[in-house]
């Protein structure tokens, strides 16, 4: 390799640990769950939003103090109602429909307060088809998604909004099952790749792939196979771990609040990233990678398991959700493997990327433990 492809490598290793430390927010998604039933010519449904996400849409701290009370959010109770009313739209075979807010309340969710608003609307005759347009929150933050779940003669279909698929419309007589799994996959996607907590942990699993620890030291590894194996016992035993512990999460067999889950997630990645500084667990990276993937697999699971499917239904989104997330791990070693093979032997990945690279996730993953635990924002940015 000529010194000027290494250069462009290193270039191109360099802005994608900017990039990481630039966005890392570490798996903060934003999420609403939009519940619609259609009963014969009734339309009605619930609209759980996050008191965080009305904040920075329309405001709801009164007093500045940094917390959102129920009292300041039965404050603005007729601006919420507005927002709402404002950015959803339904049109049943057509027809625009004019919903109207029944009931305001509050609600504790695992992820923190919601305010949930109840609404209805009467048709003219029992509709085929519906058209939804979600345009709440990506003006203020393009990471947003809002998850439906559709109800209709007994079954249930499921879909995922986001600032490129904010209108869709549902066939209520013959609902497309793919679809709903292909929605949940693109999702899945969506989210590793806004979860940097995960990637983090990935990459800090990956760093020593293209290494081999001797007892003086990390050295380069001289072919491309047993890094490619390697890697992919790793992928392949994440992978494994957190399907198992999703599942298990999203079908309510086994749930732990993510008050627990993401400070745990957060060590997860400490305890990865400094393995790799000062080596304390065995040469099995599979290892690491299954035992904490059981972990991050209930972080992804609070993404579904709010939504309350019914087991057919849930089964769909669950494999689409699962193979969305491997389709965005995948990627990610597709692009960082080949890159860390050709410079595992120069200074700047041994030190830099390797060493203070790790450093560098450590005290990242530090900082968000800290916040997950005492609900504090250390990092601005």
């Amino acid at each position: 390799m000529t010194c000027r492809s290494q250069h462009r490598l290193r270039l191109v290793l360099s802005c994608g640990v900017l990039f990481l430390a630039l966005g890392a927010r570490a798996h903060n998604s934003s999420d609403s769950y939009l519940t619609v039933r259609v009963e014969g010519a009734t339309l009605t449904g619930q609209w759980d939003l996050a008191l965080g996400d009305l904040e920075h849409a329309i405001g709801l701290d009164t007093n500045g103090d940094g917390e959102i009370t129920v009292a300041e959010l039965r404050e603005h109770q007729p601006a919420v109602a507005s927002y709402a009313l404002s950015r959803l739209h339904v049109r049943a075979d057509g027809t625009p429909t004019d919903l109207r807010v029944s009931e305001q309340l509050a609600e504790e969710f695992p992820d923190g307060t919601y305010a949930v608003i109840r609404f209805a609307a009467d048709l003219s005759h029992a509709p085929g088809a519906l058209e939804i347009a979600y345009l709440a929150f990506f003006d203020v933050d393009r990471q947003h998604r809002g998850l439906l779940r559709l109800e209709h003669g007994g079954r249930t279909q499921t879909g995922v909004f986001s600032p490129d698929k904010s209108t869709q419309r549902f066939d209520l007589a013959a609902p497309s099952r793919w679809r709903q799994s292909l929605d949940f996959g693109g999702n899945g996607v969506w989210h590793i790749w806004i979860g940097y907590d995960h990637i983090l942990f990935l990459l800090a699993l990956l760093l020593p792939s293209v290494l081999r620890r001797e007892t003086n030291g990390w050295k380069a590894i001289e072919f491309f196979r047993p890094a490619l194996i390697n890697v992919l016992k790793i992928v392949t035993a994440f992978t494994v771990a957190h399907s198992i512990t999703l599942s298990l999460a999203a079908l309510n067999i086994v749930r732990l609040s993510p008050r627990l889950v993401e400070p745990a997630i957060a060590g997860s990645v400490i305890l990865a990233a400094a393995n790799n500084v000062r080596p304390f667990f065995p040469e099995r990276g599979w290892v690491i990678a299954f035992g904490f993937g059981l972990v991050h697999g209930f972080g992804f699971a609070n993404v579904l398991a709010e939504l309350g499917l019914e087991k057919g239904t849930l089964a769909l989104a669950l494999v689409g959700f699962n193979l969305g997330v491997e389709v965005g791990q995948l990627a990610i070693v597709a692009v960082f493997v080949p890159m860390a093979f050709a410079l595992r032997a120069s200074w700047f990945y041994q030190k830099l990327a390797f060493r203070f690279g790790s450093a560098m996730i450590v005290l990242l993953a530090a900082m968000w433990m800290v916040e997950r635990i005492w609900n504090v924002q250390v990092l601005r940015f």
